[in-house]
């Protein structure tokens, strides 16, 4: 007995001498640590990080992120919890069930990507498309081309039917294209039909089941008010069919469906398998940001952009302003665009914006950069009046440098960057 007592002691003893060594490791003093940084640390730690880290209080109202409400900070603010927590997959299964509404859909292959809506895109294309298979992507900015891309990289015939930015295409259009050539697009033609709702999703109405969509990707920094780097996707029974019945794997496997819909809980099996870390905070968010949307009501958001983005409309053409998109039947209530007249550097306008009243402003991107000026979004945010009210202050006036035309001298111009009225 006290021969085992005195081996315990012993063990114990031990302990108490490895926790003081560990402890002397982890924490030594502050000599010792002086030492030890001068004679093996030749990189000095940068001064900026030695700083507390700060940043603007903005009004996003650019193409995305939009600002995130209180309630979503809140939640990244949470501590986190293990990726395959029980916890954890209760959240994921409401990210699901939240996903499944602001799709209108049953599809039980419905899941957050870890990513942008980028990865998205990628995902829907890689666990669908082969090489040698034949794809048609509508073009009409530069998410139709990098669709295209994409495509064209795994080694698919890519074809193309093109209009400028701020055209669109009707069903009818894309119907008439050779039916040889189409992937995604007609039930009717074996077909699958892809949409990209990323800029859309929660302020337009979308029905996935009803409109025949076999896959519909969005993501969380838009519309849903969630910070960037999480992706909602689905897939229908068809689209699932053609992934789980390929004569190749996915090139991607952080991308591969076969892992992901297990680890989402959507492939009926009891258990799930480990397959990467997920953004446990921006799940969080993710599932903050649903449960406002499920709360306000699908239809009720819907009806709340549309009716700002007509008082937003209405308000910048009073002005002078030209949208971008022509005919209003077609145009987004959750991202406007407006020609900027000619001779004059959208630029200009947005620093402008910047600096003087913390607004974010942007110019076009791909195809239409240089044609378009301030795309403004709102999401879920009554922006319309605030940015009318900005654009009406006396205070916000700037000699912008009109362009020397070929006619003529290089003129310059007291004008009002809101507007362009001539405040002289």
């Amino acid at each position: 007995m006290l021969t085992a007592l005195s081996h315990r002691g012993v063990i114990l003893a031990r302990g108490v001498n490895a926790h003081s060594c560990l402890s002397r490791v982890l924490h030594p003093p502050s000599a010792c640590r002086s030492r030890r940084a001068m004679g093996s640390v030749s990189i000095p730690p940068p001064a900026s990080l030695l700083r507390p880290l700060e940043t603007p209080q903005r009004l996003l109202s650019g193409p995305g992120p939009s600002n995130v409400p209180p309630r979503v900070l809140a939640a990244a603010a949470r501590q986190i919890i293990g990726h395959m927590h029980g916890e954890m997959l209760e959240i994921m299964d409401d990210i699901k069930k939240g996903i499944q509404y602001a799709f209108q859909t049953q599809n039980n292959m419905t899941l957050a990507m870890s990513g942008p809506g980028h990865v998205a895109m990628e995902c829907a294309i890689f666990n669908t498309v082969e090489s040698g298979e034949s794809v048609l992507v509508a073009v009409n900015g530069i998410w139709g081309e990098r669709a295209a891309e994409i495509a064209e990289r795994i080694g698919a015939r890519v074809n193309t039917i093109v209009k400028p930015p701020g055209g669109y295409f009707t069903k009818e259009e894309i119907e008439q294209v050779d039916l040889q050539l189409v992937f995604f697009f007609s039930h009717s033609h074996n077909c699958l039909f892809l949409l990209d709702a990323v800029a859309s999703l929660g302020g337009s109405p979308i029905l996935m089941d009803k409109q025949g969509i076999d896959i519909l990707y969005t993501g969380s920094q838009k519309v849903l008010n969630s910070p960037p780097g999480t992706a909602p996707i689905s897939f229908s029974e068809r689209a699932c069919k053609k992934m789980f019945h390929r004569k190749t794997k996915p090139l991607s496997y952080f991308l591969d469906m076969g892992w992901l819909a297990n680890y989402w809980g959507c492939d009926g099996k009891p258990t799930r398998t480990y397959h990467h870390t997920g953004p446990i905070s921006g799940f969080f968010t993710l599932r903050e940001s649903l449960a406002i949307l499920a709360e306000m009501g699908l239809e009720n958001s819907w009806n709340r952009h549309k009716e700002v983005a007509e008082h937003l409309h209405k308000g910048l053409e009073s002005m002078g302003f030209k949208l971008f998109v022509q005919e209003k039947h077609v145009r987004l209530p959750t991202v406007t665009t407006i020609t900027v007249p000619p001779g004059y550097d959208w630029r200009e306008i947005t620093v402008y914006a910047m600096k003087h009243h913390n607004v974010e402003i942007s110019g076009g991107l791909g195809p239409s950069s240089g044609m378009v000026g301030l795309p403004l979004s709102f999401h879920m945010t009554c922006l319309a009046s605030s940015l009318i009210k900005i654009s009406r202050k006396k205070d916000v006036q700037k000699t912008c440098h009109k362009r020397e035309s070929e006619s003529g001298p290089k003129k310059k111009k007291k004008v009002c960057v809101m507007c362009f009225r001539c405040c002289a």
